[in-house]
């Protein structure tokens, strides 16, 4: 039997243990930073491609022929985490190199061993080819996400500065991205890589572990932290320290990387079974002024670059809806579980910008949407900057979101079946559907009113109703756009001049009409 003093003293000893593994992370931090720092004030070497010939030139379907031996998962059955990893090879040619940190020891590089992977079919050759040194393509971590016997893949990190991450119950669909340099730029954008990690070793029952990372590119070098924890809503604390190589035009802070092809507001001239075909369906924004905005996305004509001008951003994330099959009918690909993700700002980013760039695609297999933070003042060669943010997955609507939130967007021509004179193809009728906590239980009868504005053309007629299912809620309007002129517009509920709902911000281009 233990004494209450031999519980205190065992607790107490936990607890300094704790305090010093903390420490231990934050100086390996420290020292990655000061690593980064040093970096920057050296001139820039280009990762050259190392891997040899015969994995550079490895098709798709070759490279999915390489499989990781689970049985020799990294931390396997030593506690809640696992780590798996990937081969060089295919569009992976710049190794990364990968070292393990015990819960308070020094970091340790892993070797790249031919034996923890299995050389399927086409690819049965290289079992037998001589592989020491190679490095790493990246890496995969898995805990028991959904099952408590199994431990399920629920974030990867692949390629340049690039992470996915899901929650549970999601299937993998937009990108992470560690910082975004010129994109959209003329002059090309710059891909930051994470050249080396660190992955410290969870203590056996713990629920979160940490990975850090070292970032170069010709412009900019930084070092990562990432405190993980895996859940319903998987969580990343990140902490990120840059440092100037070069003057940067446009620096992008926390971009996520999405898709979509078709689906809501926009036409879409393809054979396609399919309702909505996209990983992402909107932007939203929770502004410094506490004002929620969601802003469809679309597949343009051509390319869209969207800027909100905001100062101490509460957030921005892209986001998925809607939330069932029925909303996609793809029993593949299950875009109705493509995670939706957040980012929290947790220190005071100051002034500055979201930005949204929208890019013409005719494929779902690109990324064709982005958004980031761009800070108002320039990123100078010499400058060091410290970001803190959280990253976290979720479904339609974040949690605390008590506003009505968009469940549907609609246009087309705004003539009346049969109408002698109908108008010109140009005049637009739109629709907004609105449902969630803070349009509960309001009957038919009250006085909700829509708040519509726009920067172009003339709003025509607008009106509001409750549909049939007692729950959602229609602004209808018509717009007649000036002619090769964008319209901003802004849409909100109200009632008796309280907010019900997230802002509606769409741009109406009229000569993409499609």
């Amino acid at each position: 039997m233990q004494l209450p003093s031999q519980i205190l003293a065992m607790a107490l000893g936990s607890l300094v243990a704790l305090d010093a593994a903390a420490s231990s992370h934050n100086e390996l931090f420290d020292r990655i930073a000061k690593r980064a720092e040093t970096l920057a004030s050296e001139p820039y070497e280009d990762a050259d491609s190392e891997i040899p010939e015969a994995l550079a030139e490895l098709d798709y379907d070759q490279y999915r022929q390489i499989r990781f031996r689970q049985e020799h998962a990294i931390w396997r059955d030593q506690g809640l985490f696992e780590v798996q990893l990937f081969h060089p090879g295919f569009l992976y040619e710049q190794p990364v190199d990968i070292h393990l940190v015990e819960p308070d020891g020094e970091p340790r590089p892993l070797p790249f061993d031919t034996s923890r992977f299995r050389y399927d079919d086409a690819v049965e050759h290289l079992a037998e080819r001589d592989f020491d040194d190679l490095g790493h393509a990246g890496f995969r971590l898995h805990y028991p996400l959904n099952s408590g016997e199994y431990h399920d893949e629920f974030m990867v990190f692949l390629g340049a500065s690039y992470f996915r991450m899901i929650g549970r119950g999601q299937g993998y669909g937009l990108s992470t991205r560690g910082l975004a340099i010129d994109t959209a730029e003329p002059q090309g954008e710059e891909f930051p890589a994470f050249r080396e990690f660190w992955l410290v070793k969870p203590e056996p029952d713990a629920t979160r572990m940490t990975v850090m990372a070292l970032l170069d590119s010709p412009s900019v070098t930084g070092a990562y932290r990432f405190d993980i924890e895996p859940g319903r809503q998987t969580i990343v604390d990140t902490h990120a320290r840059l440092f100037a190589r070069e003057d940067v035009n446009k620096l992008g802070v926390a971009p996520l990387t999405s898709m979509f092809m078709h689906g809501g507001l926009g036409g879409y001239p393809a054979d396609d079974y399919r309702l909505r075909v996209h990983d992402s369906s909107g932007l939203a924004l929770h502004s410094g002024q506490s004002e929620r905005i969601w802003r469809p996305l679309s597949n343009p004509e051509k390319l869209h670059i969207s800027s909100f001008q905001d100062t101490s951003p509460k957030g921005f994330g892209l986001v998925q809806r809607p939330r069932h099959f029925e909303g996609y009918l793809d029993a593949e690909a299950r875009y109705e579980k493509r995670p939706s993700q957040w980012v929290t700002p947790l220190s005071d980013w100051g002034e500055g910008q979201v930005e949204l760039v929208e890019i013409p695609s005719d494929s779902e297999a690109n990324d064709n949407i982005t958004a980031y933070w761009v800070p108002q003042e320039p990123f100078e060669a010499g400058e060091a900057r410290s970001y803190h943010y959280r990253l976290q997955t979720f479904g339609a609507t974040l949690p605390d979101q008590q506003l009505g939130h968009v469940i549907r967007s609609r246009q087309g021509w705004a003539a009346l079946p049969g109408q002698d004179d109908p108008p010109p193809p140009s005049q637009r009728l739109f629709i907004v559907d609105f449902r969630g906590p803070a349009l509960e239980g309001l009957e038919a009868d009250q006085p909700v009113e829509s708040q519509l504005t726009t920067s172009n053309g003339d709003i025509i007629q607008q009106w509001v109703q409750q549909l049939p299912d007692g729950q959602t809620w229609r602004a209808s309007f018509r717009l007649a756009p000036e002619e090769g002129t964008p319209a901003d517009m802004r849409l909100k509920l109200t009632l008796r001049g309280q907010p019900l709902t997230e802002t509606w911000n769409y741009v109406w281009y009229p000569d993409e009409r499609r």
